[in-house]
């Protein structure tokens, strides 16, 4: 798997340690976060981030289109309660209303997983 910037989701060159898009020093999230790819269908989209959002190591979506554009970026942090979940789904109905496929990109707290 190609590593991702933890912060803006950009393919990593393998043992980088600085992300050339947005300048973040890589090298002190080693073993602490890390980001996972999905491709979806636009259908599957909103089903999808609902059961990431029940997980509670995930710490942020991204949702890019086909082209890489970052189309929405949404924290996904443990106890947001519904209300305020509210907006987010409702974007994420109108980007798979103008989207046929997706990249889901899922930053994870790795830490949160490992025993102590």
């Amino acid at each position: 798997m190609t590593p991702i910037c933890p912060k803006c989701g950009t393919n990593l060159v393998p043992k980088a340690t600085y992300c050339s898009a947005c300048g973040i020093n890589v090298a002190t999230f080693k073993g602490a976060i890390y980001a996972r790819q999905f491709s979806v269908s636009s259908d599957d989209l909103s089903k999808k981030v609902r059961e990431l959002l029940h997980d509670a190591t995930v710490t942020r979506i991204i949702v890019k289109d086909d082209k890489g554009t970052t189309l929405l970026e949404m924290p996904a942090t443990v106890g947001i309660a519904g209300v305020l979940l509210a907006p987010w789904l409702a974007a994420l109905g109108v980007i798979a209303a103008l989207s046929t496929h997706c990249t889901l990109i899922v930053m994870k707290n790795v830490a949160a997983v490992v025993p102590a």
